[in-house]
């Protein structure tokens, strides 16, 4: 980024600000220290080699507020005063991502990668492929966006589709550079993919702090990166010294006439061009080889000096460096197939294993949890483990007091290996399964052929609070103010004794409960009023039916007019439908059979809930049938999710991106990329959300 000419005159511009010698105008003085700071901020954040004491740079960084403050008229969006927050962030609305973000396919030892390297030669014909292999952080995924040089906007990785759109919180992070140069490269617009990380130095720090403060630890540097991006006040993110690495270039459009560059034709030279224009890529780390065997051989060397590494990693990244090919071998709907991830083997320790208790879960299935001496495994300490059910502790051969080894699955799950029967002192005791649930007492039932013991009494208080929780969850009716701890506490406090409850809660009695003042009071009550409103499919899924999942729950939305329909339905006429097994059938017509959960749906419709499919919208008879649909900007009357599913009620569908197949793009306020892209695409057409709300209507 800096040659070293440019490095001896920044380091003497800075002596010369600090000793109070400083250009004559305030401009200059302004463009001066912005100069020397951002240059402080490489050396410290990118080359870990400060070239100023603490002291001094906070000197030259108040110089410049001060001196913006008196001149507003100097400040620009990429001055190093900029980032610093004024305030709290509200709210992280959701945004698109330019192209989707996928997970990766994993590999967990050599036969692994041969076998990607014997599809990746097919699908591209070559005998010999180029890789890039780079380590794999252990981090919070996000997006940056970079228009005309400037950082527009940053988000977090969400659902691959859609994120958070939290800049602000980006803008805190000193290694992302509010501004750097991509129109040398002839670039107009880039979105970059990277990793936000906490470095094992500053975890440590924060958690002996939070210490100091009587706050609990922080659990490990990876969710306590992707915690950090949502806090509220940015100020507060900026003390969490977030890091970021950029690897991966995701789309880019060129400036007009400008020919593609060599720079961005290889995944090597887009990692080198990050790094050289003041970004943390990989490109010091990354290896560029000819063959798998050379990929084998230096993800095992990675993995060998993975501890000394200054932050987590949990494997390797191996990508098919060229472009070109990349294209070629294309994506399916989870990960590319030009790219491929070696996960590192899974950390492992041995502990006592003290305790072993039973939950019983939403559906009445009976879960044995190991309480074991809390050990740390990976960054994270573990302390309960789910043995699944009585069978695992038979195979296993676990007694209380056993010594046993616990892995953490993926570095992610932790679960016992085994345990060591040769350090038995005699003083072991058996793990006693119960008979009867533990909660209501009554006895427990393992239907043939599977291994988990069932309450089967529908009223035990265990299942019903369960089934209020996933009710009220996020995919399910989206009751965003009674989450876990409201649905536990009403429960508890006799506000609350089943789902149908939920609609006829006392809110004068909430009102005088702590911690709920006016204004949480009426956001409850407006979720709630809200999620009468739900599509079916949404209701058919909260309703914790046994293996019926968002997608089961859709399938089964869209083959009745009215949810009490399936009531009449025949295991046979259920297994004809899409993707429904014999299972399924089985746990759809238990459910509908049974005159309690009939009696319940009663209930709600009573109450106001939405049981009528949209199935007629989502026909190929829709008004919408066969035409695309984009959103860009921020909608006022509304929300985006809402606008999103009367398309899909009315049999449209909708894209992700802008591109030849989209149809119409519906723009809000501060709409952005997408709108001028558009433009240019003379087939689309351009909607106001009055324009399409009149459409739909």
């Amino acid at each position: 980024m800096y040659t070293k000419e440019a490095e001896i005159n920044l380091a003497r511009l800075g002596k010369s600000l600090l000793a109070g010698t400083s250009p004559q105008s305030p401009a200059e003085a302004a463009d001066a220290l912005r100069q020397v700071i951002r240059y402080s901020d490489w050396r410290y954040y990118i080359q870990d080699d400060p070239v100023l004491s603490d002291q001094e740079y906070d000197q030259l960084f108040s110089a410049l507020k001060k001196l913006e403050a008196a001149h507003i008229e100097l400040v620009t969006p990429d001055s190093p005063t900029q980032r610093v927050a004024q305030g709290l962030t509200k709210l992280f609305p959701t945004v698109q991502h330019l192209v989707p973000m996928l997970s990766l396919e994993n590999s967990y030892d050599a036969d692994d990668l041969i076998d990607w390297d014997r599809k990746a030669r097919e699908q591209t014909g070559l005998t010999d492929i180029e890789y890039c292999i780079e380590p794999k952080f252990d981090g919070a995924s996000i997006s940056l966006i970079y228009e005309n040089d400037l950082l527009s906007r940053g988000a977090t990785r969400g659902d691959g589709v859609q994120g958070d759109e939290i800049t602000v919180n980006i803008r805190q992070i000193r290694s992302i550079p509010l501004s750097a140069n991509f129109s040398s490269f002839g670039i107009q617009q880039i979105e970059l993919r990277g990793e936000v990380l906490i470095n094992k130095k500053t975890f440590k720090k924060l958690n002996d702090q939070r210490a100091t403060e009587n706050l609990p630890p922080l659990a490990n540097p990876r969710n306590a990166a992707s915690g950090s991006l949502r806090i509220v006040d940015p100020n507060e993110v900026a003390k969490r010294g977030l890091e970021a690495f950029l690897y991966n270039m995701s789309y880019h459009t060129m400036q007009d006439d400008k020919a593609e560059p060599a720079a961005i034709q290889t995944h090597s030279n887009t990692l080198d061009m990050l790094w050289n224009l003041g970004f943390r890529s990989p490109a010091k780390e990354m290896k560029v080889v000819k063959g798998i065997q050379a990929v084998i051989d230096y993800c095992l060397q990675f993995e060998a000096k993975r501890d000394d590494l200054p932050y987590e990693i949990d494997g390797m990244v191996i990508k098919v460096n060229d472009y070109a090919l990349q294209d070629k071998m294309g994506m399916t709907t989870h990960h590319p197939r030009w790219a491929i991830a070696y996960k590192f083997k899974a950390r492992q320790a041995t502990s006592k294993l003290r305790n072993v208790e039973f939950q019983v879960g939403r559906t009445g299935s009976i879960t044995p949890v190991a309480k074991i001496d809390p050990v740390p495994i990976g960054g994270v300490v573990v302390g309960s483990i789910s043995l699944f059910n009585e069978d695992v502790i038979r195979e296993k051969d676990l007694r209380i007091g056993d010594t046993v080894l616990v892995e953490r699955a993926g570095d992610v799950i932790p679960y016992i290996v085994k345990s060591m029967p040769d350090l038995r002192d005699g003083k072991e005791k058996d793990i006693v399964f119960p008979t009867v649930c533990p909660v209501c007492h009554d006895p427990l039932f393992k239907p043939e052929g599977e291994s988990v013991w069932r309450c089967v009494n529908i009223n035990c208080e265990a299942q019903v609070v369960e089934r209020m929780i996933h009710f009220v969850s996020k995919d399910a009716m989206d009751i965003r103010s009674l989450g876990e701890s409201n649905v536990r506490k009403f429960y508890t406090l006799g506000l609350l004794k089943d789902v149908p409850g939920i609609y006829t809660l006392d809110f004068n009695a909430i009102g005088q409960l702590e911690g709920f003042g006016p204004k949480s009071v009426t956001n409850l009550q407006s979720a709630i009023e809200a999620s009468r409103g739900q599509l079916l499919h949404r209701l058919i899924f909260g309703l914790g039916i046994r293996y019926v999942g968002e997608t089961t729950a859709k399938t089964l939305a869209n083959a009745v007019d009215h949810l009490l329909d399936l009531a009449q339905f025949s295991e046979e006429q259920l297994l004809a439908l899409e993707d429904i097994g014999p299972k399924v059938a089985g746990s759809v017509k238990q459910f509908f059979s049974n005159a309690d959960n009939l009696h319940m749906l009663e209930r709600l419709e009573a109450l106001g809930l939405n049981l009528r499919s949209n199935r007629g919208g989502l026909s190929a008879e829709g008004t919408l049938s066969g035409q695309t649909f984009l959103f860009t900007g921020t909608l006022n009357k509304l929300k985006r999710s809402d606008a999103e599913a009367m398309v899909e009620q009315h049999g449209g569908k909708l894209l992700s991106g802008v591109s030849s197949k989209l149809n119409y793009l519906v723009v809000g306020e501060d709409a952005g990329s997408k709108l001028e892209k558009a433009k240019k695409i003379n087939t689309i057409r351009i909607l106001t959300e009055d324009e399409f709300i009149n459409m739909v209507s």
